[in-house]
């Protein structure tokens, strides 16, 4: 995104898109990340060619990383958190420190795909990765590195790992060391708004482009995403970056790691200038794309929009698919697993495409209302609107579900708040936006927002859910 600030609202123009792709190799789930790394020098290419920038900002998906020897070499294409080397994980975890332990340690929601667990798993099956290797860079500390040759490690992106303490802002000694890994392998933690560094001169000469500085941005996109909430001007909301990942939550000015957020398994995460983002991760729109790929491979080829349609013209099916359930977060066949799912729990098993994907949706939209009422019984407040933020703005039919079954206001925002955020954030520390405050108030300006109120009663569907919850599937 080539970011364009008029001194009134920010204007984001696509000059490069592309898709983001596993490649399986011999069983294990890698992403291909000279591929990513060679779109990344289009898209500077193609930018500079449509007008130029001052400094460019990365974010990415939290939890992976590559790790890099002492000559600044990539060991090994990273391996993508849907890999299943990580299955039953817990059961040696246990045995180093209890989840319960180690939540209260990082305030991190204690999930098998944590970075933490990736490198127990990677320690084990490939021990000369951390013979060999010089530092751990988590995804957009390892784009910056390949970018200018810095190595640093960003703040929000460090919190997404279980091995970071989110009060003292820095990485966990204690959990570090609990788990068998080196202190050096981690790289100095910087803030969001600091310089990673300037473009390598050979990778200027060899794109034809002029220096740039690569900035610190929230290297999480999460909380690009939550920087990006149209109006912050209300102290209490809940927000919903809703992508591939459905993360939904709060902003306090402290995290909240207690006996009541380990029982709901609450993640606390760094935002941007010290802020904690108190949100559940939720499995989101990558369910939509996995049923969408595997129809797809099966000879069904729908777009987003006939999918919706489906889900819209099904509209008197009310089996859910718990977007918690295991199985789920594998990629593969999702409409067999939906299935297998309801005749688990005593549902109707959806029959056609569009109540596979009506039990998407309610299972989201549902599973976002249980979401709230645990954050509220943490934080002790009460929330009446939420911001929707995201790819997943476009889908009304989304929208409009969260809003009746979560009973509250629903406000949309910028389909591209990740983007927006990244470029507010760049903005401010580039010296046209003055602070956080007035960045609220342009990126406001900028986005499209759209209200949805509350217009049916999903009240015996919630307790249904509630009960299928406590039941082992």
């Amino acid at each position: 995104m080539l970011a364009e600030y008029d001194g009134t609202k920010i204007t984001l123009n696509e000059v490069h898109r592309f898709r983001n792709e596993h490649i399986t190799v011999n069983g294990t789930v890698y992403w291909d990340v000279l591929r990513l790394f060679h779109e990344i020098k289009t898209g500077l290419v193609k930018g500079h060619q449509a007008g130029g920038y001052e400094c460019i900002g990365i974010d990415t998906w939290g939890v992976d990383y590559g790790i890099i020897d002492e000559n600044g070499f990539l060991i090994g294409n990273p391996v993508q958190y849907r890999d299943r080397r990580t299955d039953n994980i817990f059961e040696k975890s246990e045995k180093i420190i209890s989840n319960d332990e180690l939540y209260l340690l990082t305030g991190n929601q204690v999930m098998e795909i944590n970075t933490a667990f990736q490198l127990l798993a990677e320690k084990e099956q490939k021990p000369y990765m951390f013979r060999e290797g010089n530092k751990i860079l988590m995804m957009p500390d390892l784009f910056a590195y390949m970018l200018t040759g810095n190595i640093s490690a960003e703040t929000s992106i460090a919190s997404t790992t279980q091995l970071f303490d989110q009060n003292r802002l820095d990485w966990s000694d204690e959990a570090i060391e609990k788990f068998g890994l080196r202190r050096d392998m981690f790289p100095n933690i910087i803030k969001a708004g600091e310089s990673k560094g300037y473009l390598r001169d050979e990778l200027c000469r060899e794109l034809n482009i002029p220096k740039a500085e690569v900035r610190a941005v929230c290297g999480h996109d999460t909380q690009c995403a939550c920087f990006a909430v149209p109006d912050r001007s209300k102290r209490d909301f809940i927000f919903l970056s809703c992508g591939t990942w459905s993360l939904l939550g709060t902003e306090l000015d402290a995290p909240v790691i207690n006996e009541k957020s380990a029982k709901f398994n609450i993640t606390n995460e760094v935002g941007y200038d010290g802020k904690i983002t108190f949100l559940n991760n939720i499995t989101g729109l990558w369910l939509i794309q996995e049923t969408r790929n595997y129809l797809k491979s099966q000879g069904e080829d729908y777009s987003f929009a006939e999918l919706e349609k489906m889900a819209l013209d099904s509209s008197d099916f009310c089996s859910f698919a718990d977007p918690d359930y295991p199985e789920l977060a594998k990629h593969g066949d999702i409409p067999s697993v939906i299935r297998e799912y309801c005749r688990k729990t005593g549902q109707k098993v959806p029959e056609n495409t569009g109540e596979i994907m009506r039990s998407i949706y309610l299972g989201l939209a549902l599973k976002y209302r249980q979401s709230i009422e645990e954050i509220e019984t943490c934080t002790d407040k009460k929330y009446d609107v939420i911001y929707i933020v995201g790819g997943g703005v476009r889908d009304e039919t989304l929208c409009q579900l969260t809003a009746d079954i979560c009973g509250i206001k629903a406000v949309s925002g910028s389909s591209e708040a990740t983007a927006m955020g990244n470029a507010a954030i760049l903005l401010m520390h580039c010296g046209a936006i003055k602070n956080a405050q007035e960045a609220g108030e342009v990126i406001g300006k900028s986005s499209e927002m759209k209200v949805y109120l509350p217009k049916n009663d999903f009240s015996a569907l919630y307790d249904k859910f509630k009960i299928n919850k406590k039941v082992s599937v």
